[in-house]
Formats: structure tokens, C-alpha cells, sequence
């Protein structure tokens, strides 16, 4: 453990504590539920998912994705021209993004009028549809308020489109890297709020599903921002169900975001929720300092953000260089101090030490304020104006 994180012990502690009775108890209702619904079976049932291929285009029939995605508990099933219509034939013009797994568009549906945002997967190549697949059943069984909400699908011939809710302020990604002079950078308060935003997500898929997800592909650009910037996890293509019975991690080609994956699963295949927990500290080790995870554009010793990073994190007056010019300062030192403990925890080596993620929700949650209590919240939060970021001054903590 490092001496920053070894130092700070007792108040992090302190600080999980106040805030652990009530989300253990919602955890554990949320759970019961979960159990007792027999959909539970579909999702165990990802780990032994398997296709046909078609051997000379190697690619699964509609047939075979519309038997396991018959459980579509109230997602619509859309016909592709019904997705033409609402995207005037996929137009660039109303394009929106663009992934691994196809490109994403905003489009305007009918009965009712709604603005979805409208995904098409790459028709090439089998592993496409599979991430499909995968995808289309982890947000038919699994409802979070911190999960994209998926509005239905379409399997269409060789077509196959997703489509869900429409995030209005796009990804957190597009809000901490490379700003435009006229757009205003994410305060201290809301990176801190989206942050637990992400975790209640990344908790919800390892302590409350029943199996519990990996996600597998926690990064900037799959957090999405709704009108009030409250974070929702999208992009489930590439998430594994985890181990059974006392297996503490499973077996899997390496396959995610460079920067963002955990050094055991890079090195050896070994993939668990730690595995996660370390592209968490990743991600929130960005919002702090509004650095890209990789940054070729920038001297060698810093283009890796952790690499460059630990160093500072670990020293008790220089931790403060860690935070991102853009906040001007307005940081309160403390609160810093405790971010950048909780990344400071997720990114340890050994995947053990990683703390659960309901650890880090309420690390976090004491850092955030509010005009009023979030729903389910109780605690108060303040700050004062004396305890602001100095970039001149020393400081021992």
C-alpha cells in the first residue's frame, strides 16, 4: 500500500462507515429481488452462450440472436425500416458517435415521440453480433438508474441496431478533454457527483446483480451525461459474467481500452470486478486531473497518467499539482486529499487490496454537495472558502 494511501487510513474508514448501514441495506433488498426473479437464469447463462457461424461468413443468424433475446421484458422490438425513418436513413448529418461496434445516431421515434439515440452495429464480422447479443441482455435484465436504459432493438436480416435513451450532454469524455474556449469545464462538485454516479453503476453490476457483471470497458467515453449531468454506464458489448462458486476471477483474451485495463488482466488473461475497479481509479484519476489515460501528445514520463501520476499522488505536498488547471484552484484540499485516496486504492497492484465498490460510493459521496439531499441521502456536506486549492502554497497533510 502506498504511504499516501497507508496515511489516510483511519479517515477513509471513518468516512465508510457513516455512509455504509443504509446502502447495505438497499443493497441487500435489491438483491433479494433480483434473486427471486427468473431471469436471473438468462443471465447466468451468458457464460455458456454460444453461435453457429455461418462458415463462410462466419457470422450468427437473426434466428439464433432472436432465441436468446426472447426474454425482452418490455423492450421493443423495431423493424429496420422503422429505424430508417427515425434517423432519415442514417444520416451523417444526425451522427452522434462512433464506437468499436458501429456508429451512433439521434434519431426521433414514434407512439410515442420520443428522441432515442440509435446504435448500428458493424454488419462485418462475428464477434459483432455477439457484443450484441451480450448487450441487448444485460440492459433487458438489469435496470439501474445508473445504466443507459435501453428502449428496444432491431434483428432484421443482417441488420442489427440498439437503441436507447438519449443523453443530451453526450460523454464525459467530450467535458474534460481537449475544451474548446467557450465551453466551460466540469466544476469540482459535479466531476464528484458523476464519479459516484459511475461507482453506484460499477456496485450495482458486482454486489447486486445475481451473477454479477464485469463490465470490462469502464472509460471516459462510455459514461454518459443526461441534461442534468447524471452519469449512466453504456456501452455493454464487451462485459463477462463473473466467476462461480469461490473462483475469484475468470479466463479471457484481453480485449479493452488501453490505459484503463487492470495490469493482472493484461498480463495474464485473469479478469474480476478488481479488474474494474482499477479502470475506476483510472477514470477518476482523469477527473481529477483532466489528463487522457494516454497521452502521446505529451512528454514521454507523462504520457501514461498512472505512471506519471503515483509519484505526486504519494507525495503529501505535491498531491496538489494533481488537480486540473482548469478548476482555477477552486478545489477544497481536503476533498482532493480524498479523491485522490479512493484512485490512490483502486489502482493498487495487487488486485486483493482493491477496495470493493461500494467502499469507494462512500468515500465519494462525502465529497459531494448538493442544493438538496440526493434521494435516499441523509448527510450534509461543507465546504469553506479557506480550504481552497493555493498552487504557491506548501502544504502538509
Amino acid at each position: 500500500m502506498s504511504s499516501f494511501a497507508s496515511k489516510t487510513k483511519k479517515t477513509r474508514m471513518s468516512c465508510f462507515s457513516c455512509c455504509m448501514s443504509e446502502e447495505a441495506l438497499t443493497r441487500r433488498a435489491l438483491q433479494k429481488s433480483i434473486m427471486e426473479h427468473h431471469d436471473t437464469k438468462v443471465l447466468a447463462s451468458f457464460a455458456n452462450i454460444s453461435f453457429s457461424p455461418d462458415n463462410s461468413r462466419k457470422r450468427c443468424t437473426g434466428q439464433e440472436i432472436a432465441k436468446h433475446c426472447r426474454h425482452n421484458a418490455g423492450a421493443k422490438v423495431f423493424r429496420y425500416r422503422d429505424m430508417c425513418a427515425a434517423t432519415n436513413n442514417f444520416d451523417p448529418h444526425n451522427q452522434i458517435g462512433e464506437g468499436g461496434f458501429g456508429r451512433v445516431y439521434k434519431g426521433l421515434i414514434e407512439n410515442p415521440n420520443r428522441v432515442v439515440a440509435v446504435k448500428q452495429m458493424d454488419r462485418n464480422g462475428y464477434q459483432g453480433n455477439k457484443e450484441f447479443l451480450v448487450e441487448v441482455l444485460i440492459l433487458i435484465l438489469l435496470k439501474h438508474p445508473n445504466l443507459v436504459e435501453m428502449v428496444g432493438y432491431c434483428i432484421d436480416e443482417d441488420q442489427r441496431v440498439l437503441v436507447y435513451e438519449y443523453m443530451a450532454n453526450g460523454c464525459l469524455e467530450d467535458h474534460l478533454i481537449g475544451l474548446p474556449p467557450d465551453k466551460m469545464p466540469l466544476d469540482w462538485n459535479t466531476r464528484m457527483r458523476i464519479a459516484v454516479g459511475a461507482a453506484k453503476g460499477l456496485e450495482y453490476l458486482h454486489e447486486v446483480a445475481n451473477p454479477q457483471v464485469i463490465y470490462r470497458d469502464f472509460k471516459t467515453s462510455n459514461i454518459l451525461l443526461d441534461e442534468d449531468f447524471n452519469p449512466k454506464l453504456s456501452d455493454f458489448g464487451l462485459a463477462k459474467v463473473g466467476p462461480n462458486g469461490d473462483d475469484k476471477h475468470v479466463f479471457t483474451r484481453v480485449i479493452g481500452t488501453y490505459g484503463y485495463c487492470a495490469p493482472e488482466y493484461v498480463q495474464t488473461g485473469q479478469l474480476s470486478t478488481k479488474s474494474d475497479v482499477y479502470s475506476f481509479g483510472v477514470v477518476l484519476l482523469e477527473m481529477i486531473t483532466g489528463r487522457r489515460a494516454i497521452d502521446n501528445t505529451r512528454p514521454p514520463h507523462e504520457r501514461n497518467l498512472v505512471t506519471w501520476a503515483k509519484p505526486l499522488m504519494d507525495h503529501r505536498r505535491k498531491f496538489v499539482l494533481l488537480a486540473d488547471p482548469l478548476l482555477d484552484g477552486d478545489v477544497p484540499v481536503k476533498d482532493l486529499h480524498q479523491a485522490l485516496t479512493v484512485a490512490a486504492m483502486c489502482l493498487q497492484e495487487d488486485p486483493s487490496l482493491r477496495p470493493l465498490m461500494s467502499y469507494a460510493v462512500a468515500a465519494l459521496k462525502c465529497l459531494v454537495t448538493s442544493d438538496g439531499p440526493e434521494e435516499g441521502d441523509n448527510t450534509e456536506h461543507s465546504h469553506h472558502d479557506d480550504d481552497k486549492l493555493s498552487y504557491g502554497e506548501r502544504l502538509s497533510i
